[in-house]
């Protein structure tokens, strides 16, 4: 069973497709009739959606070849080439050539320098980026500060009510 695309338009060979899972972005590159390569842990099935989770305990990943509808199993996903403006893509074949190349190939990951954003990023430009980990660096210092700001309140009021107490004695 073919799945409709979610994305304004279909996508051409060597566009990235960000696939929305739950908590995260799963991060694929079109090759064309239907079919993306990606970067996944290899416990990991096709449509893992929340079960990707399990990439955080893993160092190596492997290359896999699917169709689009099959990895993006329920979630939404677009075309998102979202670099372009900054960075010149490779040529297409180049793209395509180089992920074909590598299915199959056990690599190495990490979800903060090695995962599939970056492996889809550095075939598309030549270069390994991922927003997912800075905005996840920035989500997590703005918690801490949040937390560390819950802290500090919960610290003055404690002590407001403290001091109120020893007035009224």
């Amino acid at each position: 069973m073919e799945k409709t695309f979610l994305i304004p338009r279909e996508p051409k060979r060597g566009d990235l497709i960000e696939i929305f899972r739950f908590g995260y972005q799963h991060w694929v590159i079109y090759v064309g009739h239907g079919y993306v390569i990606h970067l996944a842990p290899p416990s990991e099935y096709a449509e893992a959606g929340f079960s990707s989770v399990m990439s955080l305990q893993t160092d190596r990943a492997l290359v896999k070849k699917d169709r689009l509808w099959v990895v993006a199993g329920n979630d939404r996903y677009r075309v998102n080439n979202k670099y372009d403006r900054t960075y010149s893509p490779q040529p297409v074949t180049k793209i395509v050539l180089e992920a074909e190349s590598l299915v199959g190939q056990m690599m190495p990951y990490n979800v903060a320098s090695k995962n599939c954003e970056h492996f889809v990023t550095r075939l598309r430009y030549g270069m390994a980026k991922s927003d997912q980990v800075t905005d996840a660096f920035e989500l997590g210092g703005a918690a801490i500060l949040g937390l560390a700001g819950i802290a500090v309140a919960a610290t003055l009021i404690h002590s407001v009510v403290a001091r109120k107490e020893n007035e009224d004695e």
